[in-house]
């Protein structure tokens, strides 16, 4: 392990200079380039043997599958940079434009999501009441914020039963794998909560702010386009790695941060004898349950042990390949989601290589399903060959799918993705007064600043600038 000096002024100011970041999940590997990109030393620190988090390429057979995220949404400029400065233009890959359908589950059949409000008046998605209520939202007072509101709750009130069960319920789901029921409105949407705020409607809301985000250069997650890479989303961890070299410490696992005068003492392990070195600053991009693990030192009070309580369910990643022609549906899209209230197993299956080219032999196609999440996560816990024999069983009745998969991959997260349920706040909070508290001290990524790949990249970068702010004020 090494550190990049970058200056050739004293041990204490080279230590006060330098960064120790932890995590190497893509939220870490995005902040370390950053910071080496202006010169400031540092160390990523990783437990594991390997950057990327679940981030995880493979290809086997002719398929390609992805142990976890199928793809980044470019939502912001500071995405597209990134892959630029990294010199991967040429290896990136938009989703096929023909590929943009995007379906629920109805009926035990995928009916695709309208894309127009023509399409919108004639879809079977929803009834006649359902799209009449719809047209009442803008109508709808704000509620006075006495109390902290679930996503369902807020639905409810605004947009009605139906649009909860088919449109929210599956698309939480999808993202969270969570439930709309425990999740927060203000912490895990906080752009719906805010839509509210600001506009009264929702509506109205979806019309006037995308106007403003087209000022800051941003785009909805709704609309912004899908990226992968030639080789899959590895390549972009992989590469962040290469440039990183000898920052990079990897098996070396963060025990304690200690708060000194002027600087911070990270000792870890690995393999031999526990390492202590100081840095000027710390930022914590390694997932919530493994920073309550840490102890901080120098600090008052309850240090990170309240992490612990952050919810992450257990999701299973199930990637299958099929023979085109033993799949009835065309597979025309982005992929489906599936409602609770029908009954299935499976979360949602992505159409893996409808959306990027290379993902499947020829003549065979790629489907990536999910199962388990806070709506049932003993599924998510069950052996392989039960994972596959449920999804197939899914798969059947809703794509009419034929004959046995030809390829079969599956990953198990027993801690997947952060849930941001009602009472976050206390969290946020924590993070906020550990960071006044504690100076030089940095929290970023997914339980902070979002969940999305594209979110934990901006969250990185964002964390870039407030560390050289930090530096340059001290």
């Amino acid at each position: 392990m090494s550190e990049e000096s970058g200056t050739t002024s004293s041990p204490k100011t080279a230590a006060i200079r330098s960064v120790a970041v932890i995590g190497a999940g893509i939220t870490g590997l995005t902040a370390a380039f950053r910071l080496k990109q202006r010169n400031i030393p540092v160390t990523l620190y990783e437990a594991s043997d390997r950057v990327g988090g679940v981030i995880q390429s493979i290809r086997r057979n002719g398929y390609l599958a992805e142990f976890g995220p199928n793809s980044i949404l470019e939502t912001s400029p500071k995405i597209t940079s990134l892959i630029h400065d990294l010199g991967l233009d040429r290896r990136m890959l938009y989703s096929d434009p023909g590929a943009e359908n995007r379906y629920i589950v109805r009926e035990k059949r995928p009916v695709a999501l309208p894309g127009s409000p023509l399409g919108f008046l004639r879809t079977p998605l929803f009834s006649i009441g359902a799209k009449l209520r719809l047209f009442a939202e803008p109508f709808i007072r704000r509620r006075r914020e006495e109390t902290e509101e679930s996503l369902a709750d807020f639905v409810l009130r605004r947009i009605g039963r139906e649009f909860l069960d088919y449109a929210i319920n599956p698309f939480v789901a999808g993202v969270y794998a969570g439930d709309p029921a425990r999740l927060s409105v203000l912490h895990a949407f906080p752009k719906l909560h805010a839509i509210e705020k600001r506009y009264g409607s929702l509506i109205l809301g979806q019309i006037l702010g995308a106007r403003e985000r087209k000022r800051r250069a941003e785009v909805s997650k709704q609309n912004a386009k899908k990226i992968s890479f030639d080789q899959g989303l590895q390549v972009l961890t992989d590469t962040l790695g290469q440039q990183l070299g000898d920052s990079l410490a990897l098996r070396r696992r963060v025990l304690v941060l200690e708060r000194t005068t002027r600087t911070w003492r990270v000792t870890s392990a690995g393999g031999g004898s526990p390492e202590t070195r100081e840095y000027g600053a710390v930022l914590l991009v390694t997932p919530a349950y493994k920073i309550a693990e840490m102890e901080l030192a120098g600090v008052h009070g309850p240090g990170f042990s309240p992490l612990g309580q952050i919810h992450y369910p257990p999701v299973a990643s199930i990637v299958l390949g099929f023979r085109r022609e033993d799949v009835a549906h065309p597979l025309d899209g982005f992929g489906m989601l599936i409602p609770a209230v029908e009954g299935f197993s499976i979360l949602g299956s992505l159409f893996s290589s409808s959306l990027f080219p290379n993902r499947a032999p020829t003549g065979h196609v790629t489907l990536t399903s999910y199962i388990g999440g806070v709506r049932a996560p003993e599924l998510a816990l069950k052996n392989g060959p039960d994972l596959v024999a449920m999804t197939v069983r899914d798969l059947r009745t809703i794509l009419g799918i034929r004959g046995e998969p030809v390829f079969e991959h599956h990953v198990l997260y027993p801690r997947a993705i952060p849930q941001y349920e009602v009472g976050y706040g206390r969290f946020t909070s924590m993070l906020t007064d550990l960071e006044t508290r504690a100076p030089g001290l940095f929290f970023a990524g997914h339980y902070r600043d979002g969940i999305s790949l594209g979110d934990s990249i901006v969250s990185g970068h964002n964390a870039t600038d407030r560390i050289v702010a930090y530096q340059g004020a001290t």
